[in-house]
C-alpha cells in the first residue's frame, strides 16, 4: 500500500528556532496506528525560506531546547 497523505494525522507538534535552523518535535499516527514521535531538521536557505535536512547530531543548545517538547509529545502517545 503506498504513502497517503490524507491518513497522516498530526497529534502534537511544537518548533524550535534559532537564526539557521528549526527543530520539529511532532506525533503522528498513520491510519490510527500506533502514535510515533518524530524529531525533524529544517535549514534556512539564502532566500529565507526553509527546506528539509537530515538531523544528524543535535547540539547542546538543540537538545535542551526541544528536550521539554519530547517530554510533552510523550503525553500525546
Amino acid at each position: 500500500m503506498p504513502y497517503n497523505a490524507s491518513l497522516d494525522e498530526c497529534l502534537f507538534s511544537k518548533t524550535w528556532e534559532n537564526d539557521n535552523t528549526r527543530l520539529v518535535v511532532a506525533v503522528f499516527s498513520y491510519n490510527k496506528a500506533a502514535k510515533k514521535l518524530q524529531i525533524s531538521r529544517e535549514g534556512k536557505t539564502a532566500e529565507g525560506e526553509y527546506r528539509f535536512a537530515k538531523l544528524g547530531r543535535m547540539s547542546k543548545e538543540e537538545l535542551e531546547a526541544v528536550l521539554p517538547f519530547i517530554q510533552e509529545a510523550v503525553k500525546h502517545m
